[in-house]
């Protein structure tokens, strides 16, 4: 909410500026802003979303939610990357004149608002791909203001004022190098691909590893929020009997090795292997 707070008011002051000063950079750093709105919001219903508890029709709940939510943050940059481009070569025709110290003053405080955002979802941003999603919105846009502070300067200086459509350039070069990372794994685990921390081939030998399994087959481990691990599995095991103390123990070691928080165990003696893979 704070992050949203700050966004807003950076946005408004820049868009007015931006045009008081007629300068693109400040324009696309405001268009930028405005999709990091829309990303904390979203980040922060998601995780509204992801807290509700399950139901009979939702059975997971609602924690792919904040997957949806770093998927929609990585194809926002996306879009913003193409008006930005658009706008910059446009403006390569039509060369104006920006003010150069209004510039200079706003993106200023681009860099304060930007990286005080970012510092609030610095603690998180490792375990959490929604919270990454946001803390690289924050902290991509506050190296964009360094640039459009250095822009500023060199029209002030030199009155060079293509620097200002080429910096808009280098900001979707800067967007789309720190955005793909997210856009990608977002998707992954939106198609319930193995997240990438986990060691599938792992985990396939530490249950294979288990006393008395002989065999493993239908395994499967996929996300089923930014910070949630589900795995199911069918083990053949060489005894008949029902053990509860080897599941919960090998639950256990699975979240603690691998962080699966949620695991699916199937026990059987090898009969029901040739109807599983039919």
């Amino acid at each position: 909410m704070l992050g949203a707070l700050l966004n807003i008011a950076f946005v408004i002051i820049e868009v007015a500026y931006g045009f008081l000063a007629n300068s693109l950079a400040l324009l696309a750093d405001a268009g930028h802003n405005l999709t990091d709105v829309l990303v904390l919001l979203l980040a922060w219903g998601a995780n509204i979303l992801a807290s509700r508890k399950a139901s009979a029709s939702h059975t997971y709940g609602y924690r792919r939610a904040t997957i949806l939510a770093a998927f929609f943050s990585g194809l926002s940059l996306f879009a913003t990357m193409a008006w930005i481009a658009i706008e910059a070569v446009q403006r390569f025709n039509v060369v104006t004149a920006p003010d150069s110290v209004t510039i200079m003053l706003v993106a200023g405080i681009g860099i304060a608002v930007n990286f005080i955002t970012a510092a609030l979802f610095m603690h998180n941003q490792n375990d959490d791909l929604n919270v990454k999603g946001a803390f690289l919105h924050m902290l991509v846009d506050g190296l964009v203001s360094v640039a459009v502070v250095i822009s500023g300067a060199v029209i002030y200086f030199t009155d060079w004022n293509l620097i200002d459509p080429l910096l808009s350039l280098l900001i979707v070069i800067v967007i789309g190098l720190s955005s793909w990372g997210l856009l990608r794994d977002s998707f992954d685990l939106a198609v319930d691909a193995v997240p990438g921390h986990i060691d599938i081939a792992g985990v396939r030998q530490h249950l294979l590893a288990q006393n008395q399994v002989s065999a493993i087959h239908d395994l499967h481990i996929w996300a089923i929020s930014t910070t949630q691990v589900a795995l199911s599995a069918h083990i053949v095991r060489d005894c008949t009997e029902i053990d509860d103390a080897f599941l919960r123990r090998l639950t256990d070691e699975l979240k603690q090795q691998f962080q699966i928080d949620h695991s699916t165990i199937q026990i059987e003696n090898g009969a029901c292997q040739q109807n599983c893979q039919h």
